[in-house]
């Protein structure tokens, strides 16, 4: 029997999905930590488990150590794994790692994923292809960065997940204005990059053991960061089925070097990189933890896999089969116009008709839903087949057709 503790701030759907997946696994007992009050925890998941244990603060350490304690103590003293997939849960998981001795990522190796410009300093060490970056502890700093590097760049918080909290400066006095408002300090640092021209795509890894066994990669319609600034864009991301030759060579060669350098051993991990337009690669940031915004669900679909169970699989038991990539898969995140909560769906139902069996799965806004705060929007629909450009044209179908309106 093996003793697992799985980290659950909050009972967010994605996460439950990869919580039911380790309660499924056989041989396997779950405990559960999480800072919902024990009402809100879904029953289905609660009755697996052998013990779920409310703590204040998961993101603290000592906390975090003493609920990892409380349910060691009712499991024969003995944690085999903890595990967590929320981004800035890794530096706390791996603190309470070390001091308990429990396998997994220690915290060096999680510093260096969740420090953006650590992770960078990594990459340029191993001379591998990155975004230029500045980490600035104070405006001097960072208005020398700029003037040095030139505009636009990129100010993000080095330790940011996803698009949140980053944002474009494309003339000095924005920049400037910021710096007054919010400046960096030594304890409070802000990275400036690089703003990478080019598209952006993704590239999802299985590393076992320290071996590179598996890849996916996506494009992006547009960047997350575009679509926060452009709240009309859809969001929209593709994995065409063949990613094979000569047209991913160098991120095929690049990314398992980036992630051995960066101390990935077990895990699937989510790294996002550009093409400029001279077709040079650049990496951009990578996350030691699955992919988030439906990626996971989106490899299922594309691999006839569950991919959830199969990161329990890993993380877990230490065992992946790397699956045969049979379909195309998209996903359309629809956002709506406006401001307010959801009023109005205008041309979905049509298109979901038209597409038919190219629709695998669709999450429709319902009206009096507020908007959402992230880039995915208030719903989604996902798209399957096997030539890749039948998704692509079902894709486009609906960024054209389909409008979700907010007041």
């Amino acid at each position: 029997m093996r003793s697992v503790v799985f980290a659950i701030p909050y009972t967010l759907e994605t996460t439950m999905r990869f919580a039911r997946a380790v309660a499924s696994l056989p041989g396997v007992r779950l405990g559960v930590l999480t800072q919902e009050p024990p009402e809100r925890f879904p029953q289905d998941v609660a009755r697996r488990a052998e013990a779920v244990v409310k703590v204040e603060d998961l993101h603290d350490a000592d906390q975090l150590e003493a609920g990892v304690r409380e349910l060691a103590a009712g499991a024969g003293g003995r944690v085999d794994r903890l595990v967590g997939i929320l981004e800035t849960l890794q530096e706390p998981l791996a603190e309470v790692r070390e001091r308990l001795r429990i396998p997994g990522m220690d915290r060096a190796t999680a510093e260096n994923f969740r420090d953006k410009a650590r992770m960078k300093e990594v990459l340029r060490a191993h001379d591998l292809p990155c975004a230029g970056h500045r980490l600035a502890r104070s405006p001097e700093e960072a208005l020398e960065f700029a003037e040095a590097g030139g505009l636009p760049l990129v100010v993000k918080p080095p330790a940011g997940a996803g698009a949140r909290n980053t944002f474009r400066v494309d003339e000095l006095d924005q920049l400037r204005s910021y710096l007054r408002t919010q400046p960096p300090t030594a304890d409070a640092p802000v990275l400036l990059e690089e703003f990478v021209l080019g598209r952006e795509h993704s590239f999802d890894a299985v590393t076992l053991g320290g071996r590179h066994v598996f890849h996916s990669i996506s494009h992006y319609r547009s960047t997350p960061l575009e679509v926060m600034e452009r709240p009309w864009l859809q969001w929209c991301v593709q994995l065409p089925r063949d990613i094979g030759g000569p047209r991913y060579a160098d991120i095929t060669s690049a990314a398992p070097r980036a992630l051995a350098a960066l101390g990935m051993v077990t895990g699937l991990s989510h790294m996002e990189w550009f093409r400029r337009p001279d077709g040079t690669i650049a990496i951009s940031e990578v996350g030691a933890r699955p992919p988030g915004a439906q990626f996971t669900t989106l490899l299922s679909y594309a691999h006839d896999l569950d991919f959830y169970r199969a990161w329990a699989e890993l993380v877990v038991l230490d065992h992946f089969r790397p699956p045969e990539r049979r379909y195309s898969a998209g996903a359309v995140y629809l956002r709506g116009q406006g401001s307010g909560k959801v009023v109005r769906i205008e041309g979905l139902r049509q298109v979901l008709g038209e597409l038919g069996d190219l629709v695998v799965e669709a999450r429709i806004p319902r009206e009096g839903q507020p908007r959402a705060d992230s880039y995915e929007g208030e719903g989604h629909v996902i798209l399957r087949h096997p030539e890749t450009e039948e998704v692509s044209r079902g894709l486009e179908r609906i960024v054209k057709s389909v409008r979700v309106h907010l007041g």
